[in-house]
């Protein structure tokens, strides 16, 4: 009968009979092993010495290489560092034109001025299906007064038939464009913020700023990166831009610039709006955007055009000179070569008060050569002259040279009969605001098909 006593003073042998096809077991006494049950006790012993020493070192090595420690003291070169540097906190600052902002606390305290701009624009015809194009584009744009006056580009809003302005905290308002100007580029719209209370940004000094002074901008590029911020330094003071034919003095900086920016702030150290970021001009001839190179419009040079806009629909203080011109290589009978042939004088104009008559051939202003109409064109539209500035004028009157001292109007004496709207009117050439839709490539098969379908005709996508 085998017991648990047996089991301790017995083991099992097999042994083969020959009478039997499997191995019978049999029982042999052995002999007990007095030191047998000691060397069970001190294996026991010695294991759970080991379980415990591992687990303490594991324990240390994990403390020590970066699972909730500080770091590493033994040098090892695969552990890994972890710092325990707490965040410094934000706080939202006033900019009070005196105390200079870190990036953090430019954008902190200004970001609730900017807006996003998305502009839908209908055309005035229809494609071949008796279809209206629509197209979209999207610039940027900031609160200058507490009533909902909105700056921004002229060519983003340019043509727009809905236009509609959004905060960073996601609401949109719908805006109306109160007017703008090509020559410089800014327009402004306003919303009715109804209860919110707008906090417009505070206006700096663009002639205070040096080469090499640090600025951001805020802005929307792309049209989808909504409220994003990117630093630099100005690279360059009164850089003139050439645009179909008008001189632009802007800042340089290296803060990108992308389709979308258009009409953004442009803020100094101290937290003041400074230029507006203008996508347009920060782009190569053939659309392309250069690497580190933006462009802004000094605020210094429009804030008060910013004000006649807001109070008359218009800049009033372009230069006004009361004619209609074409070259004079149109009029041989004259006998004048080049210059610009008066074909219309308005009564009581300022070139009528100068004297001058049609048929006249206008061939300087001031020191600058006129040989067509598009020279008269650039010269009086040009920031050379403001209402109320005089210029000596040379004219050809039946083949003898004249001069005259013309003082210039202003644009508020245009009138409507030659054209002159109030609002910014859609350009001749594509807007340079962001396209969310299908891009415009002029003379392509792929214009002709959007054209033809009425899938729409959209702008470049270089700005926003």
């Amino acid at each position: 009968m085998y017991n648990e006593q047996d089991r301790n003073n017995y083991e099992y042998h097999y042994s083969y009979h020959p009478n039997y096809s499997e191995p019978i077991p049999t029982l042999e006494p052995v002999q007990p092993k007095g030191h047998s049950i000691w060397k069970r006790v001190t294996a026991g012993v010695l294991c759970g010495t080991l379980l415990l020493g591992g687990a303490f070192g594991a324990g240390w090595f994990l403390r020590n290489t970066g699972s909730g420690g500080d770091g590493v003291e033994d040098g090892s070169q695969t552990a890994i560092l972890l710092s325990d540097r707490e965040a410094p906190e934000v706080t939202t600052v006033a900019v009070t034109g005196t105390q200079k902002l870190t990036l953090p606390e430019v954008y902190d305290a200004n970001v609730g001025s900017c807006v996003s701009i998305n502009v839908i624009s209908i055309s005035q015809g229809y494609n071949y299906f008796g279809r209206q194009v629509k197209t979209a584009s999207s610039g940027s744009g900031f609160v200058i007064t507490k009533d909902g006056y909105i700056v921004t580009n002229y060519h983003v809003v340019s043509g727009g038939n809905d236009v509609q302005v959004s905060f960073s905290d996601g609401k949109t308002y719908p805006a109306q464009i109160v007017g703008g100007d090509e020559d410089y580029d800014i327009a402004v719209v306003k919303i009715d913020a109804g209860d919110r209370e707008l906090t417009p940004v505070v206006i700096g000094e663009s002639a205070n700023l040096r080469v090499g002074e640090d600025v951001a901008a805020i802005g929307n590029p792309l049209g989808e990166l909504t409220f994003s911020m990117s630093e630099g330094i100005v690279s360059c003071l009164n850089r003139e831009i050439n645009v179909n034919g008008t001189p632009f003095n802007m800042i340089q900086i290296t803060a990108p610039v992308n389709g979308g920016n258009s009409g953004g702030p442009l803020f100094n150290t101290y937290g003041e709006v400074v230029g507006i970021v203008s996508a347009k001009y920060s782009a190569a001839g053939d659309g392309t955007a250069a690497e580190g190179l933006g462009f802004a419009i000094p605020i210094d040079d429009v804030l008060n055009m910013l004000k006649d806009i807001m109070e008359n629909g218009q800049v009033t203080t372009h230069a006004y000179m009361g004619v209609s011109a074409a070259s004079a290589s149109y009029y041989p009978e004259t006998g004048v070569r080049s210059g610009a042939y008066l074909a219309e004088v308005v009564e009581n104009g300022p070139a009528a008060k100068a004297g001058l008559q049609t048929g006249d051939v206008i061939t300087m202003i001031g020191t600058t050569t006129i040989t067509s109409q598009q020279d008269l064109t650039s010269a009086v539209g040009s920031k050379s002259y403001k209402a109320g500035d005089t210029a000596t004028v040379t004219f050809v009157r039946g083949g003898q040279v004249y001069t005259t001292e013309l003082t210039f109007g202003s644009t508020m004496e245009r009138t409507s009969a030659a054209g002159e709207q109030n609002a910014p009117t859609e350009p001749s050439a594509p807007n340079d605001s962001y396209q969310r839709g299908d891009s415009y490539y002029q003379g392509s098969m792929e214009d002709f098909f959007n054209e033809f379908f009425g899938y729409g005709r959209g702008w470049n996508g270089n700005a926003a």
